[in-house]
């Protein structure tokens, strides 16, 4: 599997992860399976012109996937990773874990890492402020798909609603992570990265991978109160892998 040089490749790219996965029943096909149902959204968009720049948008999209892809790949042959996707991929055999645990350790790295990393790529040597409106429009577009998410995570841990109520306000993480604050944060890393080159934007880098990497800590042990909630809410909730994958899936036309 090669990196990706457009929106489609990533699509089918994400597609041959989430099959190997399902066959093996790897737990790591479940935030392949989310990421593909929002790229296909980001697709949609860009189709219907819902952004400022359609190209552009696509250019952020194929950049922002590859770091994922990369990493998914790098993982797999065994070589080095970036501390956050380190974390993600190690505990993908954890049983312990819900679904929606290794659905935000996937987001946590991808969003609070790699997007503002793949954003101010996207617009090295041109102002950043010139793709904010299309990057924050993602918010909205994720707020559309949220519900359809939220019924499938609930479709497959029936006590995943009472624990989001149960948790509110209460949890250090799990109540503070919503894709737009992680998204918000990914903007302030663009920026920040947006006129460094050479070793300060790696130590920038490698400051942010280490932060980001602490969160998933506290997204695998989240405390006693909801550590304990998650082993109830874990006892109903399906344990085929392979099942939740595809509940999680959209179903591609068989043209693509």
């Amino acid at each position: 599997m090669l990196l990706a040089q457009n929106i489609n490749e990533v699509i089918k790219s994400l597609e041959t992860i989430i099959w190997e996965a399902d066959q093996e029943h790897n737990p790591l096909g479940l935030f392949a399976a989310l990421y593909q149902k929002v790229t296909i959204r980001v697709k949609e968009g860009i189709e219907n012109g819902r952004f400022e720049d359609g190209a552009r948008m696509e250019r952020l999209d194929v950049i922002f996937a590859n770091r994922y892809l990369e990493a998914y790949q790098q993982y797999d042959i065994g070589k080095p990773v970036r501390q956050s996707w380190e974390t993600a991929f190690e505990v993908s055999g954890a049983k312990d874990l819900l679904v929606i645990q290794h659905l935000l350790l996937g987001m946590n790295a991808h969003i609070n890492l790699d997007l503002g990393i793949a954003a101010a790529e996207t617009m090295r040597g041109d102002d950043l402020n010139k793709i904010k409106n299309d990057f924050m429009e993602i918010n909205v577009l994720l707020n559309d798909l949220l519900e359809e998410v939220q019924s499938d995570i609930s479709s497959i841990s029936p006590l995943f609603a009472l624990l989001d109520r149960l948790t509110r306000k209460k949890d250090e993480y799990f109540a503070k992570f919503s894709m737009k604050a992680a998204r918000d944060h990914a903007w302030l890393v663009a920026q920040r990265l947006a006129w460094l080159e050479g070793n300060q934007r790696e130590e920038a880098i490698e400051s942010t991978d280490k932060y980001v990497a602490g969160l998933a800590q506290l997204i695998i042990k989240p405390g006693k109160l909801v550590g304990f909630l998650i082993r109830i809410a874990r006892y109903f909730e399906s344990r085929d892998i392979s099942k939740n994958i595809r509940v999680l899936k959209t179903i591609l036309p068989i043209s693509s």
